[in-house]
Protein backbone atom coordinates (compact mmCIF):
# COMPACT_ATOMS: atom_id res chain seq x y z
CA UNK A 1 0.00 0.00 0.00
CA UNK A 2 2.78 2.40 0.95
CA UNK A 3 4.66 1.64 -2.28
CA UNK A 4 1.55 2.34 -4.38
CA UNK A 5 1.08 5.76 -2.69
CA UNK A 6 4.74 6.59 -3.25
CA UNK A 7 4.38 5.65 -6.94
CA UNK A 8 1.33 7.92 -7.37
CA UNK A 9 3.18 10.85 -5.76
CA UNK A 10 6.19 10.22 -7.96
CA UNK A 11 4.02 10.22 -11.09
CA UNK A 12 2.38 13.48 -10.01
CA UNK A 13 5.75 15.17 -9.46
CA UNK A 14 7.01 13.98 -12.83
CA UNK A 15 3.88 15.39 -14.45
CA UNK A 16 4.42 18.74 -12.69
CA UNK A 17 8.06 18.84 -13.79
CA UNK A 18 7.18 17.99 -17.40
CA UNK A 19 4.40 20.61 -17.51
CA UNK A 20 6.74 23.23 -16.06
CA UNK A 21 9.43 22.32 -18.59
CA UNK A 22 6.92 22.43 -21.46
CA UNK A 23 5.70 25.86 -20.33
CA UNK A 24 9.27 27.17 -20.17
CA UNK A 25 10.01 25.90 -23.67
CA UNK A 26 6.78 27.37 -25.01
CA UNK A 27 7.64 30.76 -23.50
CA UNK A 28 10.74 30.91 -25.66
CA UNK A 29 14.33 31.70 -24.88
CA UNK A 30 15.24 34.49 -22.51
CA UNK A 31 18.26 36.30 -23.78
CA UNK A 32 20.68 38.45 -21.90
CA UNK A 33 20.83 42.10 -22.83
CA UNK A 34 23.98 44.06 -23.51
CA UNK A 35 24.59 47.75 -24.08
CA UNK A 36 27.55 47.64 -26.45
CA UNK A 37 26.96 46.39 -29.98
CA UNK A 38 26.39 42.66 -29.87
CA UNK A 39 25.65 40.06 -32.51
CA UNK A 40 22.20 38.54 -32.58
CA UNK A 41 23.78 35.81 -34.75
CA UNK A 42 27.32 35.42 -33.32
CA UNK A 43 28.41 32.79 -35.84
CA UNK A 44 28.08 35.32 -38.68
CA UNK A 45 31.26 37.12 -37.66
CA UNK A 46 33.25 33.91 -38.05
CA UNK A 47 31.99 33.48 -41.62
CA UNK A 48 32.74 36.97 -43.00
CA UNK A 49 36.23 38.41 -42.45
CA UNK A 50 35.04 42.00 -43.21
CA UNK A 51 32.35 41.62 -40.57
CA UNK A 52 34.91 40.43 -38.01
CA UNK A 53 37.30 43.25 -38.98
CA UNK A 54 34.48 45.78 -38.69
CA UNK A 55 33.62 44.53 -35.22
CA UNK A 56 37.25 44.89 -34.14
CA UNK A 57 37.31 48.43 -35.53
CA UNK A 58 34.17 49.23 -33.51
CA UNK A 59 35.83 47.91 -30.37
CA UNK A 60 38.85 50.15 -31.00
CA UNK A 61 36.57 53.11 -31.86
CA UNK A 62 38.00 53.40 -35.36
CA UNK A 63 34.70 54.48 -36.92
CA UNK A 64 35.99 54.99 -40.49
CA UNK A 65 37.63 51.56 -40.62
CA UNK A 66 34.47 50.02 -39.16
CA UNK A 67 32.33 51.72 -41.81
CA UNK A 68 34.62 50.50 -44.60
CA UNK A 69 34.70 46.87 -43.45
CA UNK A 70 31.04 46.66 -42.45
CA UNK A 71 29.96 48.23 -45.74
CA UNK A 72 31.82 45.47 -47.58
CA UNK A 73 30.14 42.85 -45.40
CA UNK A 74 26.74 44.49 -45.99
CA UNK A 75 27.15 44.28 -49.77
CA UNK A 76 27.49 40.50 -49.43
CA UNK A 77 24.86 40.14 -46.73
CA UNK A 78 22.36 43.02 -46.98
CA UNK A 79 19.75 41.20 -44.90
CA UNK A 80 21.87 41.03 -41.74
CA UNK A 81 20.29 43.31 -39.13
CA UNK A 82 23.43 43.24 -36.98
CA UNK A 83 25.59 44.62 -39.81
CA UNK A 84 23.05 47.38 -40.45
CA UNK A 85 22.96 48.20 -36.72
CA UNK A 86 26.77 48.31 -36.52
CA UNK A 87 26.92 50.57 -39.57
CA UNK A 88 24.40 52.87 -37.91
CA UNK A 89 26.46 52.84 -34.72
CA UNK A 90 29.70 53.69 -36.56
CA UNK A 91 28.05 56.46 -38.58
CA UNK A 92 26.43 57.93 -35.44
CA UNK A 93 29.73 57.88 -33.58
CA UNK A 94 31.43 59.59 -36.54
CA UNK A 95 28.76 62.32 -36.53
CA UNK A 96 26.98 61.28 -39.73
CA UNK A 97 23.44 61.08 -38.37
CA UNK A 98 21.58 60.83 -41.70
CA UNK A 99 23.53 57.69 -42.60
CA UNK A 100 23.14 56.37 -39.06
CA UNK A 101 19.35 56.70 -39.29
CA UNK A 102 19.35 54.98 -42.68
CA UNK A 103 21.13 51.92 -41.30
CA UNK A 104 19.23 51.78 -38.00
CA UNK A 105 15.95 51.88 -39.91
CA UNK A 106 17.21 49.13 -42.21
CA UNK A 107 18.16 47.01 -39.17
CA UNK A 108 14.71 47.52 -37.68
CA UNK A 109 12.98 46.68 -40.95
CA UNK A 110 14.93 43.40 -40.99
CA UNK A 111 14.39 42.72 -37.27
CA UNK A 112 11.72 44.90 -35.61
CA UNK A 113 12.72 43.50 -32.20
CA UNK A 114 16.44 44.36 -32.52
CA UNK A 115 17.13 45.81 -29.09
CA UNK A 116 20.45 47.40 -30.03
CA UNK A 117 18.98 49.21 -33.02
CA UNK A 118 16.12 50.57 -30.89
CA UNK A 119 18.54 51.84 -28.24
CA UNK A 120 20.95 53.40 -30.71
CA UNK A 121 18.36 55.04 -32.94
CA UNK A 122 16.83 56.47 -29.77
CA UNK A 123 20.22 57.91 -28.82
CA UNK A 124 20.63 59.32 -32.34
CA UNK A 125 17.24 61.02 -32.04
CA UNK A 126 18.41 62.59 -28.78
CA UNK A 127 21.47 63.96 -30.60
CA UNK A 128 19.00 65.73 -32.92
CA UNK A 129 16.90 66.89 -29.96
CA UNK A 130 13.94 64.70 -30.98
CA UNK A 131 12.92 63.36 -27.57
CA UNK A 132 9.51 62.23 -28.79
CA UNK A 133 11.05 59.82 -31.33
CA UNK A 134 13.56 58.57 -28.77
CA UNK A 135 10.68 57.83 -26.39
CA UNK A 136 8.94 55.87 -29.16
CA UNK A 137 11.92 53.51 -29.26
CA UNK A 138 12.03 53.40 -25.46
CA UNK A 139 8.41 52.24 -25.54
CA UNK A 140 9.33 49.55 -28.08
CA UNK A 141 12.13 48.33 -25.80
CA UNK A 142 9.71 48.14 -22.87
CA UNK A 143 7.54 45.83 -24.97
CA UNK A 144 10.47 43.75 -26.25
CA UNK A 145 12.36 43.21 -23.00
CA UNK A 146 10.45 40.70 -20.90
CA UNK A 147 12.61 41.71 -17.98
CA UNK A 148 14.69 44.82 -17.72
CA UNK A 149 17.44 44.75 -20.30
CA UNK A 150 20.53 46.88 -20.61
CA UNK A 151 19.38 48.54 -23.84
CA UNK A 152 16.20 49.70 -22.10
CA UNK A 153 18.10 50.94 -19.04
CA UNK A 154 20.67 52.75 -21.18
CA UNK A 155 18.07 54.53 -23.31
CA UNK A 156 16.08 55.52 -20.21
CA UNK A 157 19.25 56.97 -18.73
CA UNK A 158 20.13 58.79 -21.97
CA UNK A 159 16.66 60.36 -22.14
CA UNK A 160 16.84 61.41 -18.48
CA UNK A 161 20.31 62.92 -19.00
CA UNK A 162 19.09 64.73 -22.11
CA UNK A 163 16.17 66.19 -20.14
CA UNK A 164 18.56 67.42 -17.40
CA UNK A 165 20.86 69.09 -19.94
CA UNK A 166 18.17 70.74 -22.04
CA UNK A 167 14.96 71.49 -20.17
CA UNK A 168 13.55 73.28 -23.19
CA UNK A 169 9.80 73.83 -23.48
CA UNK A 170 8.15 71.42 -25.88
CA UNK A 171 11.06 68.95 -25.89
CA UNK A 172 8.75 66.25 -24.66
Amino acid sequence: MHARLHLKQSIRWRRVIWLTLAAAIAAGPVSLCRADPQDTVPAASAVDPDYATGRKALDSKNWNAAIKSLSSAARRNPDNADIQNYLGFAYRKSGKLDLAFKHYKQALSLDPRHRGAHEYIGEAYLMKGDVKSAEKHLKALREICSLTCEELTDLERAIANHAKKSPVKGSR
